[in-house]
């Protein structure tokens, strides 16, 4: 990501003396110098010193930044991966990964404003940490995260990150090392660049390794429920580690790391806790003064490490002990079924009650209906009187029929039995 000197720029570079006007006449004054003081011999400083600075701008800035990083045993970026720089992070991926990395860089800035702020400081404050370049390089798969690495680097098995304060340098994989594993790359990019934070307020190895790795889990606020649990059950088994063994060394097992990471997070929202804050804050302006860790948390809390351990854990014993039992897996799941049992007589309830009153608007309909029919009025008909019987046949038209003595064609209206004639 350097760029270039532009042409006529005044440069700084190992073999600048040689081009100073006054170098060679100096030379050529000095009666012990062992250069000719030919033409010829003046010439061939000049080209050289021309070759040299030739060399030096005409060497791509990858090219550079490879030999630097070969002196300290970093590897150089392959050719193919591509690079954004913004907000003091400069990250190198491959170009499959562009989406990957535009929401890491957009995570940057405001992490580095609430980290910076975790230790006390603000961003614009001198000696604020993460004022300097870092660099993150972010491999396709962690094989390829450790390759892009120093040579020689040996890496826990379960990491998914790494951060390397003293080369400013943080190393990310886009996939997880085990498949179906939970691997949230924003957290952990966090959780790297808390490492450098807090290694730039205090130094490099000045607090114990339950300190850095507690501050970064914390600040980074990765696997909260996942921690929680693992407090839960490592409380109720009395499998919280002690102190000075996490200071010593932490766990390389994956179980019992997530005991240790959990437990020194926990100790920093322990630290926090309340009215802390400021005491918290203080350990780092102290250090600062020249105190070491210890004496530092000593005179911030007022007590020594192996207070605040007593006390710590009488704290989480009361924190860790009545929830783990609610909210064991199998509690869980027994109150989950019961709810759903529960939900279920209760739907069935319901549904009986909703059969058993359309049963009853069924009844009262066919009640009402019946009621209906036994007071409807008896139908009206209107006939055509047809001539009495004589004993007469008469076929007119082709139809037979016997001649009555009644009016022939008279309609007449037949109600309850009586015949009334209309007219």
């Amino acid at each position: 990501m350097e760029s270039l000197p532009e042409e006529g720029a005044n440069l700084t570079t190992p073999w600048s003396g040689l081009n100073s006007e006054s170098t060679v006449p100096r030379l050529e004054r000095s009666k012990k110098s062992r250069w000719p003081s030919s033409g010829a011999s003046r010439e061939l400083l000049r080209i050289f010193v021309a070759f040299l600075f030739a060399f030096a701008l005409a060497s791509p800035a990858s090219a550079r930044s490879g030999a630097e990083d070969a002196t300290s045993g970093l590897p150089a970026a392959p050719e193919e991966f591509s690079s954004i720089e913004a907000h003091g992070v400069r990250l190198r991926y491959h170009p499959d990964q562009s989406a990957l990395a535009r929401k890491l860089m957009l995570e940057a800035e405001p992490f580095r404003r609430e980290v910076v702020g975790l230790l006390g400081m603000q961003p614009g404050d001198a000696g604020a940490p993460l004022s300097e370049l870092i660099e993150v390089r972010l491999g396709r798969t962690p094989l390829e995260m450790e390759k892009l690495g120093p040579v020689g680097m040996r890496s826990p098995k379960y990491a998914s990150g790494l951060a390397l304060p003293r080369a400013r340098l943080i190393l990310l994989t886009a996939s997880p090392r085990y498949p179906g594993e939970k691997h949230d790359l924003v957290q952990i990019f966090r959780h790297e660049l808390a490492h450098i934070a807090l290694a730039d307020r205090v130094g490099i190895g000045n607090v114990p390794r339950w300190f850095d790795e507690g501050f970064a889990v914390f600040s980074s606020g990765e696997g909260e429920a996942a921690r929680m649990q693992t407090l839960w059950t490592a409380t109720l088994a009395r499998r919280l580690i002690p102190w000075d063994e996490l200071t010593r060394s932490f766990p390389e097992d994956a179980q019992t790391a997530s005991v240790a990471y959990a437990q020194a997070a926990d100790i920093i929202r322990y630290l926090l806790r309340g009215d802390g804050q400021h005491r918290f804050f203080s350990i780092f302006s102290r250090m600062n003064n020249g105190q070491t860790f210890e004496s530092a948390v000593k005179d911030a809390y007022g007590e020594d490490l192996g207070l605040l351990e007593v006390d710590y854990r009488a704290d989480a014993a009361r924190r860790y002990t009545f929830w783990p039992i609610l909210f064991a897996s199998s509690t869980i799941w027994g109150v989950a079924a019961a709810l759903f049992i529960v939900a279920y007589l209760r739907k069935r309830k319901q549904a009986q009650k909703k059969l058993a009153r359309w049963a009853r608007e069924e009844q009262l309909e066919d009640e009402l209906r019946a009621r209906l029919e036994a007071v409807r009025a008896p139908a009206i008909r209107i006939v055509l009187s047809e001539p009495e019987p004589t004993g007469e046949e008469v076929q007119p038209s082709g139809r037979s029929f016997t001649r009555g003595t009644n009016l022939a064609g008279i309609p007449f209206v037949e109600h309850d039995g009586c015949r009334h004639t209309l007219h």
